[in-house]
């Protein structure tokens, strides 16, 4: 009887562990994919800033509320705008951000064909 306990409570002091573990690696997750808007080019996870401190604190909180990592992405952006974001969604308002290196990828390749049938002639 007293080993069945045991048993039974080293399972839950693991599942508590395991639940941590998971709202860790989630915050990381997360945090990893926020732009720290006091640093320039530092995301929040590697941002020591007081905005990045309260913002890891914010995921925190949000993460013990229940909520999911899409729920959180669009609290933040709702309060800070898309720029927050280092992995913006595909939206109308970023298409240009999505497909100015391509066209500046075609762009450069029409260049350099122009000027090698330009070399050739």
């Amino acid at each position: 009887m007293k080993i069945s306990k045991l048993i039974f409570l080293f399972l839950i002091l693991f599942s508590f562990n395991s639940l941590n573990a998971n709202e860790d690696k989630l915050k990381t997750e997360i945090t990893k994919n926020l732009r720290c808007l006091v640093c320039q080019g530092q995301s929040v996870y590697d941002s020591d800033s007081e905005f990045a401190v309260s913002l890891k604190l914010v995921v925190e909180n949000k993460i013990q509320q229940g909520l999911t990592e899409d729920q959180i992405y669009k609290f933040l952006t709702d309060k800070y705008g898309e720029w927050i974001l280092y992995d913006p969604k595909f939206n109308k308002n970023t298409y240009l951000l999505w497909f100015l290196p391509l066209l500046i990828l075609l762009l450069g390749g029409a260049i350099i064909v122009k000027k090698l049938i330009k070399i050739k002639k």
